[in-house]
């Protein structure tokens, strides 16, 4: 006899955290109810997969719904985005999309000028302290310092323009993205959306 509890499980969608850092870190609620694995570089993070993200192609393809990756393409030398977003690619079902966050690098740049700031002058206030310019840009130094890894660094940097082309690089057809409050958000499909996507991304709202 079918147990139910395995069909639930079979059924349930799964989104892969890239470069999460922590699985109490919240995720967009759209992914409520999925099951969240955690992909992640260090190891004291305890992630559900240990891997680097420029060698997505060693794990099974095909497995995940959706992949979320925040703030985290930026710590990525430019030429190897490309290879993660392929990675992403391969992960995902048919059907399924990325979801990713970037710094609006451009916008920080028109930001500091329109104000006149100095490369150290804070820009905005953010949960981990102030963010100046030079954090922006090359990632939260004081953080970079306290963990003594290059883990936190930025290698490279978006303009929502510059996003949309790698992600249809590698090969995804459909890419909708954003930019508000010095963050870009990027929704990049293997297909058409559907209806129920559409209504849990809020897509009408891009």
């Amino acid at each position: 006899m079918l147990n139910p509890k395995n069909i639930k499980l079979k059924s349930m969608k799964k989104v892969l955290n890239v470069g999460g850092n922590n699985k109490t870190i919240p995720i967009p609620s759209c992914f409520d109810g999925w099951q969240h694995d955690l992909l992640d570089i260090d190891p004291k993070v305890r992630p559900d997969i240990l891997c680097d993200a420029r060698e997505l192609w060693k794990l099974p393809p095909r497995q995940y719904d959706a992949i979320y990756c925040s703030h985290n393409l930026e710590h990525y030398f430019s030429h190897d985005v490309p290879k993660v977003l392929k990675g992403f690619k391969l992960l995902l079902k048919q059907d399924g999309f990325a979801y990713i966050n970037v710094p609006d690098l451009v916008g920080a740049m028109e930001y500091m000028l329109q104000y006149n700031l100095e490369l150290d002058d804070e820009i905005y206030m953010s949960s981990v302290g102030s963010i100046a310019m030079l954090d922006f840009i090359f990632g939260h130094r004081k953080k970079i310092e306290a963990s003594g890894v290059d883990f936190f660094m930025h290698k490279t940097g978006f303009s929502i323009s510059l996003l949309q082309r790698m992600l249809k690089a590698a090969g995804f057809p459909i890419v909708l993205a954003r930019c508000r409050e010095l963050n870009i958000k990027a929704l990049a499909f293997m297909k058409e959306p559907s209806a129920e996507i559409i209504e849990q991304l809020e897509l009408g709202k891009l």
